[in-house]
C-alpha cells in the first residue's frame, strides 16, 4: 500500500509490517494533479464536484483519490499494489496462514462445495486467502466473481470476472454489485463469489446460495466472528430484509465462516473458524475448535 497525504505531499509505504514515511515529496498542486491523472489512466474522471473516486489500473493496481473540498486536508491517493503472481494455498501455509488442521478443514470445505464467508478487518488478507481458496476449485467447474472494483486474480482456468460500474457524470451508465450478481446467475456458474458483501446484494446472493448455487463464498468486513451476526443483520435491512428472514436465509446459506487477522509483525492468519446457529430464533456463530497459528 502506498499512501499521498496532499497537504504536505509526504509519500508513505506499507511493506507489509507498517507504514514507513520516504524521502519523496510533492507539493499540493502536484498531489492534486497526479491523483487527477492517475483516475484518468483508469478511465474515470475527478474535481471538485466529484471529488471521490476509485479505479483498477493494469496488473491489478487499485488506485483511490479523494479531491479537497471532500478532503480538507489536500488531495489524498492510496494505491494498492497487487502481487504480480497471487499466493497458492500452499504457499498461504507454508507461511504460517493456517495450521495444518485447519488447511485440512478449508481444503475439504471447497472440495465438497460448502459456502463460506470469510471475514476480518482492514489489510487482513480477506482477497489473498479468497484467491487461494477459489484457486483450489476444480478445473471443469465456472467460477464467477462479483466485485465492486476487481482484485481477485484467479490461476483457475475456467473463471470469469464481473466488475461494477459506477454512473457517469450524467447519471448514466451504472452496474451495481446487485445487477452484475443476476446477470451471473444467468451464465450458468457452478460457482458465484462475491468480492465484498456491503449492501443489497447480499440478498441476492442468499436467495443464489439457497436455491442450489453450492461452493460459492463472499468476504465481510468485520472485527471478529461475534460481529459477524450484527453486520449481516445491518447488511440485510439496507435491502428491506427483516432480521428473523435474514437469521434464516444466513443459516441455510452459509457453512463456514473464516475469521482472519494481521498480527502486528504484519502476518496474516486464520484467527478462527466458526458456523451460524440460530438460538431461539437469533443468528448467532458458534466457534469451531481451531488452533491460531
Amino acid at each position: 500500500m502506498i499512501q499521498v497525504t496532499g497537504g504536505v505531499g509526504v509519500l508513505w509505504a506499507d511493506f507489509g509490517h507498517h507504514p514507513q514515511r520516504l524521502d519523496w515529496q510533492l507539493d499540493a498542486v502536484g498531489v492534486r494533479n497526479l491523483a487527477v491523472s492517475l483516475i484518468a489512466a483508469g478511465g474515470r474522471h475527478i474535481d471538485e464536484l466529484n471529488p471521490c473516486a476509485d479505479v483498477r489500473l493494469g496488473d491489478g493496481i487499485r488506485v483511490h483519490a479523494v479531491l479537497p473540498p471532500a478532503c480538507a486536508t489536500g488531495a489524498a491517493i492510496s494505491i494498492r499494489l497487487a502481487r504480480v503472481v497471487p499466493l497458492s494455498f500452499d504457499d498461504l501455509e507454508a507461511a504460517g496462514f493456517c495450521t495444518p488442521s485447519t488447511a485440512a478443514t478449508l481444503r475439504k470445505a471447497v472440495l465438497q462445495r460448502r459456502n463460506l464467508l470469510i471475514v476480518g478487518g482492514t489489510a487482513s488478507g480477506k482477497t489473498t486467502a479468497l484467491t487461494a481458496l477459489l484457486d483450489l476449485v476444480p478445473h471443469h467447474e465456472r467460477v464467477v466473481t462479483i466485485e465492486d472494483v476487481a482484485e481477485l486474480r484467479l490461476q483457475h482456468p475456467h473463471w470469469v470476472s464481473l466488475e461494477a460500474r459506477q454512473a457517469n457524470t450524467e447519471g448514466a451508465g451504472e452496474l451495481s454489485l446487485d445487477r452484475l450478481l443476476r446477470e451471473a446467475l444467468r451464465m450458468r456458474p457452478d460457482r458465484v463469489v462475491l468480492g465484498e458483501c456491503r449492501g443489497a446484494e447480499l440478498l441476492t446472493l442468499l436467495t443464489a446460495l439457497n436455491t442450489g448455487h453450492d461452493g460459492g463464498a463472499g468476504t465481510l468486513h468485520a472485527n471478529g466472528l461475534s460481529e459477524v451476526p450484527a453486520r449481516l443483520e445491518a447488511l440485510g435491512l439496507m435491502g428491506g430484509l427483516g432480521v428473523d428472514a435474514l437469521a434464516r436465509q444466513v443459516y441455510s446459506a452459509l457453512h463456514l465462516v473464516v475469521h482472519l487477522e494481521r498480527t502486528p509483525g504484519g502476518r496474516h492468519r486464520v484467527a478462527g473458524l466458526g458456523r451460524f446457529m440460530l438460538i431461539d430464533g437469533a443468528l448467532e456463530v458458534e466457534v469451531v475448535p481451531c488452533v491460531v497459528p
